[in-house]
């Protein structure tokens, strides 16, 4: 069975250590010289900048290396994944049974990103988690092949509860659309929040990718509180939401 040290010591060169001289994964397509990688992220919808942008830092980190990876070339694959997790498992495959890339890159939504891991799972295709935070991904359904390079959801929101407290900040807000990454982010809040004595007011949510925010906003001037918490992601959350906003 492959083994996670194994994939490490075989996989480095696909992810920019390939300049060492290291093996190429057993993976890579012996009919082809070329590296066969494929983008599966966001192009359009509320997600899209996130996607191109994490598809130009790709990019721009193998141009610094020549455009190449172990002295091969790369050849490019894209799947627009549109933000639907209901297309996740077929566009996933798409990049791995039809293209037959070596490595996998994506994605952004948590939804989405659980189609991948099922293909990833299944095939041992190479796949690299850029910013998908779903917990399970590295968690209970973590395999030797899969690795996150950005966080988990409910890392950043951990951060907050102490500091919070500690500006006089004891009575939050939460809010945040009703999804997985959401969900999870409120998890590391509510810990680290209520650990440092915090009392979270309310929580608040509505439908991904729902941006009809005026209603909540409403309600949470109505209610008062020394700061509103939220998690959103995009180019969609309400422009008058902060992480922390005193109240006046």
């Amino acid at each position: 069975m492959t083994t996670r040290r194994l994939v490490l010591s075989r996989g480095a060169a696909l992810v920019g250590a390939a300049s060492t001289g290291l093996l190429l994964p057993e993976i890579a397509r012996a009919q082809s010289n070329r590296i066969r990688v494929g983008f599966m992220l966001p192009y359009t919808g509320t997600f899209a900048q996130l996607g191109v942008a994490i598809e130009n830092g790709v990019r721009m980190a193998i141009g610094e290396k020549g455009g190449k990876l172990g002295g091969r070339e790369i050849e490019w694959f894209k799947v627009d994944d549109e933000s639907e997790p209901s297309k996740g498992v077929e566009n996933a495959n798409r990049l791995v049974q039809r293209d037959k890339v070596d490595v996998l890159i994506g994605t952004v939504h948590s939804g989405v990103q659980m189609g991948i891991q099922r293909v990833a799972r299944e095939s041992g295709v190479l796949s690299l988690i850029p910013n998908a935070g779903v917990h399970a991904a590295t968690r209970g359904l973590c395999a030797p092949n899969v690795f996150r390079t950005s966080f988990t959801n409910s890392q950043p929101t951990l951060a907050l509860g102490k500091p919070m407290m500690d500006k006089g900040l004891k009575r939050t807000v939460w809010i945040t659309w009703k999804y997985a990454a959401g969900d999870e982010a409120f998890e590391g809040f509510k810990e680290s929040y209520t650990k440092a004595g915090g009392t979270i007011v309310k929580e608040l949510g509505l439908p991904f990718p729902n941006v009809e925010f005026q209603a909540l906003l409403t309600e949470i001037a109505s209610l008062r509180p020394d700061a509103v918490a939220c998690f959103f992601a995009g180019a969609a959350p309400p422009s008058s939401s902060a992480t922390t906003r005193p109240r006046a």
